[in-house]
């Protein structure tokens, strides 16, 4: 069992769509990702050298298998998709911006973003969301969605190359889906009790205690 990494999350929601809609043809991506445990606070020794540099202070690129990992829940875009990482000196929050090729000819910015929010209204509501505002990446802390995109940013050069770019909350927005998964399990477990509520485990405890210190937090 296994629940993939917060970029996948983020990914592999428009990735279908922009599949379903367009046809993906060939792509790349970069998640600028807010730098993790297992960087070096200091120079220090690490497998990756990269990584080993002070992870506070610099930009530093590694390897992600999102885009490789998304193969594994879609499919048909095996080997259609890589991609790379920039650690960055923020706690929290990151955003991929995805380059492809589609198959679909005169594709429009207008028409992608179309395509955003009837799943994101649809099939795809609480794990994708659309943001027209001109946001930064604090704004995005605590998000429940797994990927939101930013409307203005998509764009579309010739007539089959479409760039699209979307925010997450790599801890909060990650934990929202292993919630998720840890309820479904719980839900097809032999002899247990289908979970209340919709994913959120403090749910029960907010409503019991609205004016607790740890409630107030998250308001």
């Amino acid at each position: 069992m296994n629940n993939a990494s917060c970029t996948t999350n983020c990914l592999a929601p428009f990735v279908k769509i922009l599949d379903e809609e367009f046809g993906i043809v060939k792509g790349t991506m970069t998640t600028t990702h807010s730098y993790t445990g297992d960087q070096r606070l200091l120079d220090a020794s690490h497998r990756d050298l990269r990584r080993a540099r002070a992870a506070a202070l610099n930009i530093v690129p590694t390897s992600t298998g999102a885009a490789k990992a998304v193969s594994l829940v879609l499919p048909k875009l095996k080997g259609k998709l890589n991609g790379i990482a920039l650690r960055v000196p923020t706690p929290n929050v990151s955003v991929v911006d995805l380059v492809i090729n589609v198959e679909k000819k005169g594709v429009t910015a207008e028409e992608v973003n179309a395509a955003f929010r009837k799943a994101a209204e649809g099939p795809l509501k609480g794990v994708l969301d659309v943001c027209d505002v001109p946001l930064v990446s604090v704004d995005f802390r605590c998000t429940d969605v797994s990927s939101t995109i930013d409307s203005s940013l998509i764009m579309v050069m010739g007539d089959d190359m479409v760039k699209v770019v979307a925010w997450y909350d790599n801890e909060w927005g990650y934990s929202q889906r292993v919630v998720d998964l840890a309820h479904l399990v719980a839900n097809k477990w032999p002899g247990v009790a289908a979970a209340k509520g919709g994913g959120d485990p403090l749910e029960e405890f907010y409503e019991t205690n609205p004016a607790d210190e740890e409630c107030k937090v998250f308001e």
